[in-house]
């Protein structure tokens, strides 16, 4: 099992818990002393000759520099299975090295990978329509189909959803929380957090036992921003801590993408606004990200799909005859595919798929959604749907 912190980053953690020191003031700390375990061993005075830090500044990091605040909260992380990484460390996310305000320490709860560099974000509104969860659940499943990490921030609505579509997809996804990793909030993702530890990680840059605090959200935000390739925008009202993170993002220099939503509806004016002033490139397909993405999206849409990532849907005509030519079928998730095998050749009621699959109402209407893009249903007139090929 990996030690739950290092020797460099224990130093770390000794700045981090200490009262006045901010990712900022820490950095210019670095830059004037080398590195942070120097720092720990200069004079109040020579701390003052830091820019951002006077004598009472000093005071404070002098009362908070507790060596048994330390080990206690070392103790905490080795308690609820964590690690505390920093800067330093191997595992460090590469994108936060590359941002103005980088968390001084990361407390991470399962694993993160290389390829984790290869990230997107999708955020958005806690009260989504309908509208909006299908698409954040279509375009977390697409891009984690892609090969990229779905990063968002595991709150009701909108980040729910692009959490599941990863998951749906077997694919990797990272939940960056506004609080301590003790606990998780909301208390109803809690199956959906622990989902997500088979195949990514929580992190968070708060103190373990930390309470769930609306000023904490903000700076939550910088960590997705940084830890991404770009943000896709999905429903964001005028006020919304998603046009947060997409104002970083811009500031980070990564991309920013937004779904348009319907003109009149308040959950899309943020978004849309977005788009109109140029802030974020419209998306209604994976193409426009991939495309956006320059030599990255390229090499991504050219990655060679394992051959037990595909289904037999569509692999056969209406008559029993092989397609031609053959071409790769795209993935279902579980329930796609229990939805797609209830659709028939021949037209039938929406309500009848609802009966038969014996899912969520939101679920299945979501699966329509991704399977029409897909190619492998239409959906007609009078509340009807069919395999296509025959309608």
């Amino acid at each position: 099992m990996p030690e739950t912190i290092s020797n460099i980053a224990r130093s770390h953690l000794i700045w981090a818990l200490a009262d006045g020191i901010g990712p900022i003031v820490f950095a210019r700390l670095l830059v004037h002393f080398g590195d942070a375990e120097t720092a720990l061993g200069v004079s109040a005075g020579q701390l003052q000759t830091v820019h951002g830090i006077g004598r009472e500044t000093v005071e404070r990091i002098a009362r908070s520099r507790d060596a048994a605040r330390v080990a206690a909260e070392i103790e905490a992380a080795a308690e609820h299975g964590l690690r505390i990484i920093c800067q330093a460390d191997p595992d460090y996310p590469e994108g936060l090295k590359r941002i103005a305000d980088p968390p001084i320490v990361l407390y991470v709860k399962g694993e993160l990978l290389p390829t984790d560099a290869l990230a997107i974000a999708i955020v958005g509104t806690r009260r989504c329509t309908i509208y909006g969860s299908e698409q954040a659940r279509r375009f977390g499943e697409l891009l984690a189909q892609a090969g990229f990490t779905i990063v968002s921030g595991l709150a009701r609505g909108i980040d729910a959803f692009a959490h599941h579509g990863a998951v749906d997809a077997d694919g990797r996804s990272i939940a960056v929380f506004g609080c301590g990793l003790d606990d998780v909030y909301p208390p109803d993702n809690r199956a959906l957090a622990e989902k997500l530890l088979e195949h990514g990680a929580w992190l968070s840059e708060l103190p373990v036992r930390t309470a769930v605090r609306r000023e904490n959200f903000p700076s939550r935000n910088r960590i997705i921003a940084g830890l991404t390739l770009g943000t896709l925008v999905v429903e964001a009202p005028q006020r919304s801590g998603a046009l947060i993170t997409a104002r970083l993002a811009n500031e980070y220099n990564r991309e920013v993408f937004a779904i348009p939503g319907r003109v009149q509806d308040p959950t899309s004016f943020g978004s849309n606004a977005l788009i109109r002033d140029g802030a974020a490139k419209l998306v209604t397909c994976l193409d426009d990200i991939l495309e956006e993405l320059g030599e990255v999206g390229l090499a991504m849409q050219q990655k060679p799909r394992d051959a037990d990532d595909s289904t037999d849907a569509g692999s056969e005509s209406p008559d029993g005859q092989p397609d031609a030519p053959a071409k790769p079928a795209p993935r279902l998730s579980p329930v796609e595919s229990r939805v797609y095998k209830v659709i028939g050749y021949e037209p039938m009621l929406q309500d009848a798929v609802l009966a038969a699959t014996e899912l969520p109402p939101g679920e299945i209407l979501a699966a329509f959604t991704s399977l029409e893009l897909k190619g492998l249903i239409k959906r007609l007139p009078g509340q009807l749907v069919v395999r296509s090929g025959t309608a």
